[in-house]
Protein backbone atom coordinates (compact mmCIF):
# COMPACT_ATOMS: atom_id res chain seq x y z
CA UNK A 1 0.00 0.00 0.00
CA UNK A 2 1.36 3.03 -0.86
CA UNK A 3 0.67 6.19 1.73
CA UNK A 4 0.47 9.70 0.60
CA UNK A 5 3.34 11.91 1.68
CA UNK A 6 2.63 13.34 4.81
CA UNK A 7 5.11 16.24 6.47
CA UNK A 8 6.18 17.22 10.21
CA UNK A 9 7.90 20.15 11.20
CA UNK A 10 9.51 20.97 14.12
CA UNK A 11 8.39 23.83 16.52
CA UNK A 12 10.85 23.70 19.53
CA UNK A 13 11.94 27.33 19.32
CA UNK A 14 10.90 29.03 22.94
CA UNK A 15 7.95 31.19 21.46
CA UNK A 16 5.46 33.59 22.74
CA UNK A 17 1.52 32.03 21.90
CA UNK A 18 1.21 35.18 19.02
CA UNK A 19 4.75 33.56 17.51
CA UNK A 20 3.29 30.02 17.41
CA UNK A 21 0.19 31.07 15.85
CA UNK A 22 1.91 32.29 13.40
CA UNK A 23 4.25 29.42 12.97
CA UNK A 24 1.19 27.38 13.19
CA UNK A 25 -0.45 29.30 10.24
CA UNK A 26 2.52 29.56 8.39
CA UNK A 27 3.09 25.83 8.10
CA UNK A 28 -0.36 25.00 7.66
CA UNK A 29 -0.35 27.35 4.46
CA UNK A 30 2.94 25.20 3.14
CA UNK A 31 1.34 21.95 3.52
CA UNK A 32 2.46 20.93 6.75
CA UNK A 33 0.23 18.09 8.42
CA UNK A 34 1.70 18.04 11.96
CA UNK A 35 3.73 20.30 13.83
CA UNK A 36 5.92 18.70 16.63
CA UNK A 37 7.57 19.46 19.74
CA UNK A 38 10.93 17.19 20.83
CA UNK A 39 10.71 16.17 24.63
CA UNK A 40 14.41 16.86 25.71
CA UNK A 41 15.18 18.68 29.27
CA UNK A 42 16.82 21.50 26.79
CA UNK A 43 15.89 25.04 25.82
CA UNK A 44 12.57 24.34 24.31
CA UNK A 45 8.94 24.57 24.97
CA UNK A 46 7.61 21.87 26.91
CA UNK A 47 5.76 19.28 24.81
CA UNK A 48 2.58 19.37 26.77
CA UNK A 49 1.72 22.94 26.70
CA UNK A 50 3.25 23.27 23.75
CA UNK A 51 0.56 20.71 21.60
CA UNK A 52 -1.76 22.22 23.62
CA UNK A 53 -1.17 25.91 22.50
CA UNK A 54 -0.38 24.77 18.80
CA UNK A 55 -3.63 23.05 18.76
CA UNK A 56 -5.77 26.25 20.25
CA UNK A 57 -4.37 28.25 17.35
CA UNK A 58 -4.79 26.37 14.02
CA UNK A 59 -7.35 24.79 12.54
CA UNK A 60 -6.40 21.87 10.50
CA UNK A 61 -2.58 21.19 11.69
CA UNK A 62 -2.14 18.10 13.94
CA UNK A 63 0.40 18.03 16.68
CA UNK A 64 2.33 15.80 18.65
CA UNK A 65 5.65 15.30 20.17
CA UNK A 66 8.75 13.72 18.19
CA UNK A 67 8.79 12.08 20.64
CA UNK A 68 8.02 11.58 24.37
CA UNK A 69 10.46 10.05 26.22
CA UNK A 70 8.52 7.82 28.53
CA UNK A 71 10.83 7.20 31.38
CA UNK A 72 10.16 11.22 32.28
CA UNK A 73 6.04 10.60 33.44
CA UNK A 74 3.90 7.82 34.43
CA UNK A 75 1.54 6.47 31.49
CA UNK A 76 -1.29 6.76 32.84
CA UNK A 77 -0.91 10.52 34.04
CA UNK A 78 0.26 11.06 30.20
CA UNK A 79 -2.42 9.41 29.04
CA UNK A 80 -5.05 12.09 30.72
CA UNK A 81 -2.94 14.97 29.24
CA UNK A 82 -2.84 13.59 25.97
CA UNK A 83 -6.82 12.77 25.69
CA UNK A 84 -7.26 16.02 27.06
CA UNK A 85 -5.03 17.21 23.89
CA UNK A 86 -7.18 15.24 21.49
CA UNK A 87 -10.56 16.06 22.96
CA UNK A 88 -9.51 20.19 22.97
CA UNK A 89 -8.14 19.72 19.46
CA UNK A 90 -11.06 17.94 18.01
CA UNK A 91 -8.94 14.85 17.34
CA UNK A 92 -5.75 16.05 15.73
CA UNK A 93 -3.65 14.43 18.19
CA UNK A 94 -0.86 11.88 17.17
CA UNK A 95 0.72 10.13 20.02
CA UNK A 96 4.57 9.73 19.70
CA UNK A 97 6.94 7.74 22.34
CA UNK A 98 10.11 6.17 22.81
CA UNK A 99 12.27 4.31 25.51
CA UNK A 100 14.41 7.56 25.92
CA UNK A 101 18.13 7.72 25.39
CA UNK A 102 20.00 10.83 26.14
CA UNK A 103 21.96 9.56 29.50
CA UNK A 104 22.86 12.85 30.24
CA UNK A 105 19.43 14.37 30.66
CA UNK A 106 18.76 11.60 33.08
CA UNK A 107 22.17 12.46 34.91
CA UNK A 108 21.42 15.95 35.08
CA UNK A 109 17.83 15.34 37.05
CA UNK A 110 18.76 12.05 38.91
CA UNK A 111 16.61 10.06 37.37
CA UNK A 112 18.44 6.02 36.63
CA UNK A 113 19.71 5.42 33.11
CA UNK A 114 18.51 1.80 33.21
CA UNK A 115 20.12 -0.84 30.81
CA UNK A 116 18.56 -0.20 27.42
CA UNK A 117 16.52 -3.53 27.86
CA UNK A 118 14.72 -2.21 30.95
CA UNK A 119 13.78 0.73 29.21
CA UNK A 120 12.61 -0.80 26.44
CA UNK A 121 10.45 -3.23 28.43
CA UNK A 122 8.87 0.25 30.04
CA UNK A 123 8.45 1.80 26.70
CA UNK A 124 6.15 -1.75 25.62
CA UNK A 125 4.11 -1.85 28.85
CA UNK A 126 3.24 1.85 29.10
CA UNK A 127 2.16 1.45 25.36
CA UNK A 128 -0.15 -1.11 27.17
CA UNK A 129 -1.05 1.36 29.63
CA UNK A 130 -1.98 3.88 27.38
CA UNK A 131 -3.82 1.77 25.23
CA UNK A 132 -6.10 0.89 28.30
CA UNK A 133 -6.35 4.58 29.29
CA UNK A 134 -7.55 5.42 25.95
CA UNK A 135 -10.40 3.01 25.98
CA UNK A 136 -13.75 2.61 27.79
CA UNK A 137 -14.47 1.41 31.12
CA UNK A 138 -12.04 0.46 34.14
CA UNK A 139 -8.64 -1.03 33.25
CA UNK A 140 -6.13 -2.92 35.23
CA UNK A 141 -2.60 -3.79 34.43
CA UNK A 142 0.05 -5.75 36.13
CA UNK A 143 3.33 -5.57 35.24
CA UNK A 144 7.01 -5.50 36.21
CA UNK A 145 7.11 -1.36 36.07
CA UNK A 146 3.62 -0.74 36.33
CA UNK A 147 0.70 -1.31 38.22
CA UNK A 148 -3.21 -0.23 37.29
CA UNK A 149 -6.35 -1.28 39.00
CA UNK A 150 -9.69 -0.62 37.98
CA UNK A 151 -8.95 2.86 36.64
CA UNK A 152 -11.66 4.28 34.86
CA UNK A 153 -9.42 7.09 32.93
CA UNK A 154 -11.09 10.35 31.71
CA UNK A 155 -11.57 12.11 29.46
CA UNK A 156 -11.24 9.52 26.76
CA UNK A 157 -10.13 10.70 23.61
CA UNK A 158 -12.09 11.98 20.30
CA UNK A 159 -10.28 9.66 18.09
CA UNK A 160 -10.75 5.73 18.27
CA UNK A 161 -9.80 3.11 19.67
CA UNK A 162 -7.03 5.77 20.32
CA UNK A 163 -5.33 8.32 18.74
CA UNK A 164 -2.47 7.33 15.89
CA UNK A 165 0.51 5.97 17.97
CA UNK A 166 3.85 6.56 16.55
CA UNK A 167 6.91 4.59 18.14
CA UNK A 168 10.30 5.04 17.23
CA UNK A 169 13.42 3.30 17.90
CA UNK A 170 16.53 2.46 15.65
CA UNK A 171 17.22 -1.10 17.37
CA UNK A 172 15.16 -4.41 16.26
CA UNK A 173 13.67 -5.11 19.87
CA UNK A 174 12.22 -1.42 19.74
CA UNK A 175 10.57 -1.73 15.97
CA UNK A 176 9.26 -5.19 16.34
CA UNK A 177 7.43 -3.35 19.71
CA UNK A 178 6.08 -0.62 17.10
CA UNK A 179 5.36 -3.19 14.30
CA UNK A 180 3.12 -4.99 16.92
CA UNK A 181 1.47 -1.96 18.41
CA UNK A 182 1.95 1.26 16.56
CA UNK A 183 0.23 3.00 13.58
CA UNK A 184 3.63 4.70 12.35
CA UNK A 185 6.91 3.40 13.05
CA UNK A 186 9.45 6.37 13.69
CA UNK A 187 12.78 4.66 11.90
CA UNK A 188 16.27 6.19 13.56
CA UNK A 189 19.82 5.34 13.98
CA UNK A 190 20.68 3.33 16.48
CA UNK A 191 22.44 4.71 19.30
CA UNK A 192 25.58 2.61 20.91
CA UNK A 193 27.15 3.33 24.82
CA UNK A 194 27.96 6.83 25.47
CA UNK A 195 25.37 8.41 23.07
CA UNK A 196 27.74 7.46 19.43
CA UNK A 197 25.45 6.87 16.50
CA UNK A 198 25.94 3.35 15.05
CA UNK A 199 27.28 4.56 11.74
CA UNK A 200 26.46 1.08 9.95
CA UNK A 201 23.13 1.48 10.85
CA UNK A 202 22.56 4.59 8.92
CA UNK A 203 22.68 3.35 5.76
CA UNK A 204 19.93 2.66 3.03
CA UNK A 205 20.82 -0.79 3.46
CA UNK A 206 20.65 -0.73 7.31
CA UNK A 207 17.00 0.28 7.03
CA UNK A 208 16.27 -2.06 4.68
CA UNK A 209 17.15 -4.94 7.25
CA UNK A 210 15.08 -2.45 10.04
CA UNK A 211 11.66 -2.38 7.93
CA UNK A 212 12.20 -5.99 6.75
CA UNK A 213 12.21 -6.83 11.05
CA UNK A 214 8.76 -4.87 11.08
CA UNK A 215 7.30 -6.17 8.29
CA UNK A 216 8.08 -9.59 9.79
CA UNK A 217 6.94 -8.56 13.36
CA UNK A 218 3.61 -7.11 11.91
CA UNK A 219 2.35 -10.02 9.84
CA UNK A 220 -0.63 -9.05 7.84
CA UNK A 221 -1.06 -5.42 9.58
CA UNK A 222 1.95 -4.21 7.91
CA UNK A 223 0.37 -2.41 5.45
CA UNK A 224 -1.28 -0.65 7.04
CA UNK A 225 1.35 1.01 8.83
CA UNK A 226 3.00 4.27 8.18
CA UNK A 227 6.65 4.39 7.91
CA UNK A 228 8.65 7.55 9.25
CA UNK A 229 11.82 8.95 8.95
CA UNK A 230 13.73 11.99 10.01
CA UNK A 231 16.82 14.02 9.87
CA UNK A 232 19.16 12.76 12.41
CA UNK A 233 23.14 12.79 12.73
CA UNK A 234 24.07 16.81 10.97
CA UNK A 235 21.08 19.64 10.64
CA UNK A 236 19.62 19.52 7.20
CA UNK A 237 20.74 22.08 4.61
CA UNK A 238 19.58 23.10 1.46
CA UNK A 239 22.35 23.87 -1.16
CA UNK A 240 23.30 23.10 -4.73
CA UNK A 241 26.77 21.59 -3.67
CA UNK A 242 25.44 18.76 -1.42
CA UNK A 243 29.18 16.84 -1.83
CA UNK A 244 31.03 19.83 -0.43
CA UNK A 245 28.10 20.89 2.00
CA UNK A 246 28.96 16.76 3.15
CA UNK A 247 32.53 16.92 3.02
CA UNK A 248 32.53 19.34 5.55
CA UNK A 249 29.66 17.82 7.65
CA UNK A 250 31.52 14.85 7.78
CA UNK A 251 34.57 16.06 8.95
CA UNK A 252 32.77 17.55 11.94
CA UNK A 253 31.25 14.47 12.79
CA UNK A 254 33.71 12.43 12.71
CA UNK A 255 35.93 14.85 15.78
CA UNK A 256 32.78 15.27 17.38
CA UNK A 257 32.29 11.56 17.66
CA UNK A 258 35.83 9.97 17.40
CA UNK A 259 35.15 7.47 14.61
CA UNK A 260 36.02 8.33 10.38
CA UNK A 261 32.85 9.92 8.79
CA UNK A 262 33.40 10.09 4.88
CA UNK A 263 30.87 11.66 2.90
CA UNK A 264 30.05 8.91 0.91
CA UNK A 265 28.14 7.08 4.35
CA UNK A 266 26.18 10.69 4.70
CA UNK A 267 25.10 10.97 1.15
CA UNK A 268 23.99 6.59 1.21
CA UNK A 269 22.11 7.66 4.31
CA UNK A 270 17.97 8.49 4.36
CA UNK A 271 18.72 10.29 7.55
CA UNK A 272 20.92 12.71 6.23
CA UNK A 273 18.85 15.91 4.60
CA UNK A 274 21.68 17.59 3.00
CA UNK A 275 20.64 18.29 -1.28
CA UNK A 276 18.94 20.55 -3.47
CA UNK A 277 15.37 21.34 -3.59
CA UNK A 278 15.09 18.93 -6.76
CA UNK A 279 17.33 16.57 -4.94
CA UNK A 280 14.93 16.81 -1.81
CA UNK A 281 12.12 15.64 -4.04
CA UNK A 282 14.23 12.86 -5.99
CA UNK A 283 15.06 12.09 -2.53
CA UNK A 284 11.86 11.48 -0.86
CA UNK A 285 10.65 9.83 -4.13
CA UNK A 286 12.90 7.32 -3.98
CA UNK A 287 12.33 6.73 0.09
CA UNK A 288 8.83 5.92 -0.95
CA UNK A 289 9.71 4.10 -3.79
CA UNK A 290 12.26 1.88 -2.54
CA UNK A 291 11.24 2.05 1.24
CA UNK A 292 7.65 2.87 1.51
CA UNK A 293 8.99 5.62 3.38
CA UNK A 294 5.79 8.65 3.53
CA UNK A 295 5.85 10.06 6.59
CA UNK A 296 8.83 12.73 6.72
CA UNK A 297 9.84 15.28 9.18
CA UNK A 298 11.40 17.99 7.50
CA UNK A 299 13.42 19.91 10.20
CA UNK A 300 11.97 23.39 11.23
CA UNK A 301 9.28 25.45 10.01
CA UNK A 302 10.31 27.02 6.68
CA UNK A 303 13.25 24.81 6.20
CA UNK A 304 11.72 22.88 3.50
CA UNK A 305 8.77 24.51 2.54
CA UNK A 306 9.19 24.69 -1.72
CA UNK A 307 10.22 20.60 -1.05
CA UNK A 308 6.43 20.33 1.17
CA UNK A 309 4.89 22.89 -0.96
CA UNK A 310 5.73 20.29 -4.60
CA UNK A 311 4.87 16.79 -2.76
CA UNK A 312 2.33 17.08 0.52
CA UNK A 313 -0.92 15.09 -0.13
CA UNK A 314 0.28 13.20 -3.54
Amino acid sequence: MTHPFRFLADARAIASLAELRETARHAESVGIDTLVIPDHLLGQLAPVPAMTAIAAVSDRLRVGAFVLNNDLRHPAVLAQDLASIDVLSGGRLDVAIGAGWNRAEYEAIGLPFDRTPIRQSRLAEAVAVLKGCFADGPFSFAGEHYTITAYDARPTPVQRPHPPILIGGGGRRTLELAAREADIVGLAPRILPGGVPDLPSISFAATREKIDWVREAAGHRFGELELNIYPSLIPLEVTREPMRALRSAAERLSGRIGVEVTPEALRDSPHVFVDSVDGFVELFGRLRDELGISSIMVGAVGELDPVVERLAGT
